[in-house]
């Protein structure tokens, strides 16, 4: 990831307008040169500067950086990083960690760079995920969480058959063996949050889903997402532990039905390799659950 250097000193490129963190208003004409066209593109450069300092080593290594470290690092008022940083995740262009109101770079802007294969989650799944297709003969898809849904960033075929047009398509995630191990990190508060008290299964069956995914090492489902077709998805980790993202198997019930749980076992181990690369060592103590109450 690259450092943050040489960020230009807050007033560089002149005041910055309270009312227009981005810079897209109109700018005073400078004054003693001649020039009366103001430079364009302030608030755009200010908004790489933040993207900048979300993709250096130092916040990598932290999970994320908080509003004060980020205007520390780009050099300009606490109150206008917030309002940009507000509106950058409007957009899914950063993300902000519930726990520690930290932020990072948001899945959106993962899912723009993963069609060119350039960022790391995806450089270090892909290899994997060629091995494992080969090994099950089934199409394998890289899936992350997006609020409700599950957005798939890369789909490798290692059969005849592909699943075409997933890529950058988000479905349901309670729907899927992707979403039950995505929402593994969740607890029920969070689930009701989330999906509200209408969802569909019901907060406590999804709980006892997500739970036994858990447990097993992967989530699998027959037929609840479209007729004739099952899938099994298991979990990577980040460094942190934390799942970022799923593994996913799915294909024609008539030709993976029968042999799911072992290509669940199967992805279970290329999603651990895959977590691997990104720095997870497994923990011999679980961590503490939340109840459902």
């Amino acid at each position: 990831m690259a450092r943050v250097t040489n960020l230009p000193p807050r007033g560089a490129d002149g005041p910055e307008d309270p009312s227009d963190p981005h810079g897209t208003g109109p700018r005073a004409e400078s004054s003693g040169s001649g020039d009366t066209t103001a430079p364009r593109g302030h608030g755009l450069r200010r908004d790489i500067d933040l993207l900048e300092a979300l993709a250096s080593d130092e916040a990598q290594n932290a999970g994320g950086l908080g509003v004060v470290r980020l205007a520390q690092l780009v050099g300009r008022e606490k109150t206008q990083v917030s309002r940009a940083l507000k509106a950058l995740a409007a957009a899914g262009i950063v993300e902000r960690d519930p726990d520690t109101l930290e932020y990072r770079l948001g899945w959106r802007l993962f899912s723009l760079v993963a069609r060119t294969s350039q960022n790391r989650l995806v450089r270090m799944a892909e290899p994997v995920m060629h091995a494992l297709s080969a090994d099950v003969e089934e199409t394998s898809h890289l899936c992350v969480l997006s609020d409700r849904e599950v957005l798939t960033l890369l789909s490798v075929s290692g059969h005849s058959f592909r699943v075409h047009g997933w890529e950058g398509r988000g479905v349901p995630a309670w729907q899927t063996s992707a979403g039950r191990v995505l929402l593994a990190d969740a607890t029920p508060d969070e689930l009701y949050v989330r999906f509200g008290t209408t969802s569909t299964p019901p907060i406590p069956e999804l709980w006892a889903l997500i739970q036994k995914a858990s447990r097993q090492g992967y989530a699998r489902v027959s037929e609840e997402f479209e007729a004739g077709l099952v899938g099994v998805s298991a979990p990577v980790r980040d460094f942190r532990g934390r799942v970022v993202a799923a593994i996913n198997i799915s294909a024609p019930k008539s030709r993976l039905g029968d042999r799911l749980d072992q290509a669940g076992r199967t992805t279970a181990k290329a999603a651990a390799r895959v977590s691997a690369l990104l720095g997870w060592e497994p923990r011999h103590t679980p961590f503490p659950r939340a109840r459902l109450t």
